[in-house]
């Protein structure tokens, strides 16, 4: 045997007895232990991309799987590229602060506030003595009971009916009123006492909106009361013909009179031409 190569023999022997010889050391664990992220004060568990991260490496560090991951980051595109500092949501945490991982986290209902009630509006209806006909409501004219008012709303969708009273003060301007109905068109029809006659139309046409408050006055008068005969429902019609009649009989009299002065009159006689004495 060559002398050279078997000088390198023992020498590659000798190592091999030497490593045997030596205490075998442990590889260094390549699983190192990743700490739980901490949850934020919303709930939400987040987790930032470190350098050679992948989504199965990311779920497999948050304990979920990369389905899981997906669903919770919609953002994700479909080959689940990631990026260095990227933050993606790993879990919520429930309210026993367990994290819970999955995609459709379930939220407790919302509180719901009472508010007051809105859109709605009033429309108030005054029955009043109209005392000197003017059809105006005025201080000195004071609210009446016994009529009745019905409030239409043009759809059907509201409908009711009250009686006037009289308020505890007769001069207030208010009325009876309609309160919370919807806002819309509506139709005011007033029956009114049978020993009253109406001084205004007894039929209104209102539109309301939200918030509103609409009065609607409605005028009478007693029947006792006399009316000026100067005015009536022709217009005053009445004062001209008086006139005309009065012009006529005057011009019927004038005429009379001059029959009578042409029949007191004396009258010539002629005779063959010549005046007779």
């Amino acid at each position: 045997m060559n002398p050279k190569r078997f000088f390198i023999l023992i020498i590659l022997v000798g190592l091999l007895l030497v490593g045997m010889w030596l205490p075998a050391n442990a590889a260094p664990n390549t699983q190192q232990q990743v700490p739980s992220p901490t949850p934020g004060l919303d709930g939400r568990i987040l987790y930032v991309v470190q350098p050679g991260d992948s989504c199965f490496v990311v779920a497999a560090k948050n304990s979920i799987t990369v389905e899981q991951l997906r669903q919770l980051n919609s953002k994700l595109d479909e080959n689940c590229t990631l990026v260095v500092g990227q933050e993606l949501l790993v879990g919520i945490v429930s309210i026993a602060g367990t994290p819970t991982a999955g995609p459709s986290p379930t939220l407790a209902p919302p509180t719901i506030t009472p508010t007051p009630l809105s859109g709605t509006t009033e429309v108030c209806v005054l029955l009043f003595d109209d005392i000197n006909g003017n059809s105006l409501r005025e201080e000195t004219e004071p609210a009446v009971a016994g009529g009745a008012v019905s409030l239409t709303e043009n759809n059907g969708e509201y409908s009711a009916a009250l009686d006037t009273t009289i308020p505890a003060d007769p001069t207030a301007f208010q009325g009876v009123c309609f309160s919370d109905i919807p806002e819309g068109s509506y139709n005011i029809t007033m029956g009114i006492p049978d020993n009253y006659n109406p001084t205004t139309d007894l039929n209104y046409a209102l539109n309301v909106k939200a918030g509103d408050i609409a009065i609607v006055p409605f005028g009478i008068q007693s029947k006792d009361v006399v009316a000026d005969p100067g005015a009536n429902d022709s217009g005053g019609s009445t004062t001209p013909l008086l006139g005309i009649i009065g012009v006529l009989l005057l011009l019927g009299g004038a005429g009379v009179g001059y029959y009578a002065w042409r029949s007191n009159k004396p009258e010539s006689k002629l005779s063959g031409g010549m005046l007779k004495k």
